[in-house]
């Protein structure tokens, strides 16, 4: 198919135009349609060149899933400028990190305590020049917002007595214009976004995402997304649109398809089953545990999750059982997907129309080259079937990371992006990850993958998560070790799960350690993390040294 690099404002424009009375957003029971969303995005931009906004400036979004995401979105773009995303979780000195690495000018907030004490902070320590503080009452229904305002609890910010208040500006303030902004030149090679990730080496870096990187993955999800399959035209966000599968697969996409966008600032179980059953959507994107929360919800039969016809989940492996659970109570397609910071996120998915291949990130998407590299020699491609790691070019993979040369030279490999992932391609073109390099375990000089051994792991029928790193070992130099969470009012213990296991796995790739934890570290979008762990582990080897 042939794909066409575009601006992501262009998009905007069009599908504003074509669907300018149908409803574009939801949130928390208030509904704005594509032209009330345009209007505001419109007359943001002219307040922001007011400020100095022009091609180039980078303006941060500290914001969850709310209309004044996409608003400032598209706003920042039209303005000429470059969307930098944070996540609201981050601390301070995370924020103040990335405002430093990305050159951040300005900062668009909501006057809530948890994202405008985090602004308000780097405001007075002078890493951060000027903020727009959005209101978040103006986002509710009238009788919400009145309650909010004059609750004893409230979560708002008391941003009028601000000691940063003369860096302030008010949304109210910005936006008394009549939005005729002063269109820059733009291309689709320009910066639209830097997303930040810690890639192969834990180190935050920008991602450069073009306007062609993200339009061009806009149509390549779509190529996938079967005409057939289509139902209402209504897409939940679930997840946070500063993370870049989100800000594809949810914002953007539903922005192309002029699709009604559901917003869930928060994930909460009971909450996101009532939005479905209520209003409906077609389309979820999602990691695996959310997927796997809804299908053991014990009441999950009260919810009718028949409407979605699209799911499609990324961020981690989606385990067969929690495919298959999800689709039976829902009805719909679950496909998993892979993809990185640094492509825009997709790259590959499994097709909608064929029995699913167990185990495999799919099939590369239209325009989409994927090639297996030899772990010693990535120059060296690996033959059919044979484990090495997986490198990706495409249009939507990104130029390079931002200010850094020699991590960007390192990155690639020709024109193939190097995603520290080591996997294989089967001899029907299906993609299998078998682990991370970074997350490898060297036992006894062997390769071991904690993938593999969690994989093991998820078939027992007790195990709801799982999370495998390495440990120091005395006698193999590493030796593998699990966190296991198992699924309510079940048992077992560690002698039955070794036991078990030893019909999955090899001698060395057995588990030395099993640790029961009632909840599992995870990331802002309910991906299981290591890192957490890994720390938790090396705090522990210090202590027992001393």
């Amino acid at each position: 198919m042939a794909l066409t690099p575009g601006l992501l404002t262009d998009m905007f424009d069009a599908a504003a135009e074509r669907h300018s009375d149908q409803p574009c957003t939801y949130f928390m029971g208030k509904r704005l349609s594509y032209s009330e969303i345009a209007g505001l995005a419109d007359r943001a931009a002219k307040g922001l060149q007011a400020m100095g906004v022009q091609k180039g400036s980078r303006v941060g979004l500290l914001l969850p899933n709310t209309p004044t995401f996409i608003v400032y979105y598209f706003a920042v773009l039209k303005a000429g400028g470059t969307v930098v995303n944070f996540n609201p979780l981050y601390s301070v000195e995370e924020i103040e990190f990335q405002i430093r690495d990305s050159g951040t000018e300005i900062m668009i907030t909501l006057d809530l305590s948890l994202t405008f004490q985090k602004v308000e902070a780097a405001l007075e320590n002078g890493v951060l020049d000027r903020a727009v503080v959005a209101s978040f009452t103006s986002l509710l229904p009238k009788l919400k917002s009145a309650v909010l305002r004059f609750s004893p609890g409230s979560r708002l910010a008391k941003v009028a007595t601000s000691p940063a208040r003369d860096k302030i500006f008010l949304e109210k303030t910005l936006l008394q214009n009549d939005g005729d902004y002063e269109p820059p030149s733009l291309k689709p090679s320009d910066i639209a976004v830097l997303q930040y990730t810690g890639g192969t080496t834990g180190t935050p870096k920008g991602a450069v995402l073009t306007h062609g990187n993200l339009t061009v993955n806009i149509q390549q999800v779509k190529a996938w997304w079967l005409e057939s399959e289509r139902g209402s035209n209504r897409i939940i966000g679930v997840l946070p649109f500063f993370h870049v599968f989100a800000m594809t697969t949810v914002m953007n996409f539903g922005v192309h398809e002029g699709m009604e966008m559901i917003l869930v600032p928060r994930f909460e179980l009971i909450g996101t089953l009532k939005l479905i059953d209520k209003l409906k959507p077609s389309m979820m994107p999602g990691v695996p545990t959310l997927f796997g929360a809804m299908m053991r919800f014990h009441s999950i039969e009260k919810f009718d999750l028949t409407s979605l016809q699209f799911c499609i989940s990324g961020g981690a492996a989606l385990p067969l059982e929690t495919k298959k659970g999800f689709e039976a109570i829902a009805g719909c397609n679950l496909v998993e997907g892979y993809g990185l910071s640094e492509t825009s996120p997709v790259a590959t998915c499994n097709p909608m129309d064929r029995a699913p291949r167990e185990g495999s990130i799919g099939l590369p998407l239209p325009g989409t080259d994927i090639s297996i590299r030899s772990l010693d020699d990535p120059a060296q491609e690996m033959p059919l079937g044979e484990r090495g790691e997986i490198c990706i070019a495409g249009p939507q993979v990104m130029p390079e990371y931002w200010n850094k040369a020699e991590e960007s030279a390192e990155a690639f490999v020709g024109r193939f992006f190097r995603t520290g992932d080591v996997g294989y391609i089967d001899e029907e073109g299906y993609i299998f990850i078998v682990d991370r390099l970074k997350d490898m375990i060297t036992c006894s000089g062997f390769n071991v993958y904690p993938r593999r051994i969690e994989d093991a792991f998820y078939s027992h029928p007790a195990v709801e998560e799982v999370t495998v790193i390495g440990i120091p070992d005395t006698y193999r130099g590493e030796a593998p070790k699990a966190f296991v969470k198992l699924k309510e009012g079940e048992t077992a213990d560690k002698a039955a799960l070794i036991a078990f296991l030893r019909e999955k796995l090899s001698k060395i790739e057995l588990p030395t350690e099993i640790e029961f934890r009632d909840e599992l570290p995870k990331t802002m979008i309910g991906k299981l993390s290591k890192k957490e762990l890994v720390e938790e582990e090396r705090k522990r080897a210090r202590r027992d040294a001393s």
